[in-house]
């Protein structure tokens, strides 16, 4: 007889991600919870999303990140409980919240499985990450070492770069969408990205959660087809297009100046951005001992190659 499928709390089920990895859990047959924040009660967007998951079918769990006694209850409801809140916050509450939650599974002590709110390139590789990028990366950090200190089984998913934010824009940092006539290229453009469908990220991040290979490590994300560079990316899109896109690149200084009177989600980007195309931090991108890769521990997930994601924006 198989095995019963781990019941799965997703806190954040209404955002970007947080909605896919609700329905990828479904897909794979997971009694799936999403906690309902009290404080988002007010917010017409996310209750949308909230019924949308319920007729997927998708249960609600109440409870608040600000509520510890709450939070305590909701967790100890479920085997896993998978975190998708946004790290990028400046607010000292909104930035805490990661930690509320390692707090709420190490009282309850009934979880067998935390995914944290990570999902990005693996912090420890970032170096020379600059600010505003390096305070999140530490926070990130500080988060998963919590979970080990309080001996919280659980599994990190590195999965580099979001091809939504990444792909069709070419990896400009002032739209998502793809360029109409000009493309800034950031150094020389043979840096090394990684991108994936977020519905990907989803994807192998549920076939984690119940797999005793990937306990208490960082599973990678690299599915060999998505690892590009800046110059192959626009290539592609070029060939798809059928258009030549003019030229313009960007020195480090030129790059970094860009950061002076930009909002911040830009500067975000611009210090994001800045060790990943100046100091290729993920060319020759290697999974250490320890660590795991997920297209090789799900061969059978056909995930969306970049030329498959770019079409969708012709």
């Amino acid at each position: 007889m198989a095995s019963e499928k781990s019941k799965v709390l997703v806190i954040g089920g209404t955002g970007h991600l947080g909605r896919k990895l609700v329905k990828a859990s479904l897909v794979e047959g997971h009694p799936t919870y999403v906690l309902q924040r009290l404080e988002n009660c007010m917010d017409i967007n996310k209750i949308q999303v909230l019924l949308r998951l319920k007729k997927r079918g998708a249960k609600f769990i109440e409870g608040s990140l600000l509520d510890h006694e709450s939070l305590v209850r909701a967790v100890k409801q479920v085997d896993v409980v998978i975190s998708a809140l946004s790290q990028y916050h400046e607010t000292t509450i909104e930035a805490k919240l990661e930690f509320k939650v390692v707090d709420a599974i190490k009282e309850a002590g009934n979880v067998k499985r935390y995914v944290p709110a990570e999902y990005c390139i693996d912090p420890s590789r970032m170096f020379h990450t600059l600010e505003p990028a390096k305070g999140y990366d530490d926070r990130i950090l500080a988060a998963r070492k919590a979970a080990q200190e309080a001996k919280i089984p659980y599994t990190s998913i590195a999965a580099n770069l979001f091809a939504g934010y990444y792909a069709p824009n070419l990896i400009q940092v002032d739209t998502l969408m793809p360029p109409k006539d000009k493309v800034n290229i950031f150094g020389d453009g043979n840096a090394k990205v990684i991108v994936l469908n977020e519905d990907d990220v989803a994807t192998y991040t549920i076939k984690t959660i119940d797999d005793p290979r990937t306990i208490n490590k960082i599973v990678h994300l690299i599915p060999p087809e998505n690892i590009v560079s800046q110059n192959e990316l626009i290539e592609i899109w070029e060939k798809l297009a059928g258009k030549k896109l003019n030229k313009a690149y960007f020195s480090a200084e030129d790059f970094l100046a860009m950061m002076t009177g930009a909002n911040p989600f830009i500067q975000l980007l611009i210090s994001y951005n800045y060790p990943i195309c100046y100091q290729g931090c993920l060319t020759n991108y290697e999974v250490r001992e320890g660590e795991e890769e997920a297209s090789k521990l799900y061969p059978d997930v056909k995930y969306t190659r970049v030329d498959e994601y770019l079409k969708l924006y012709l």
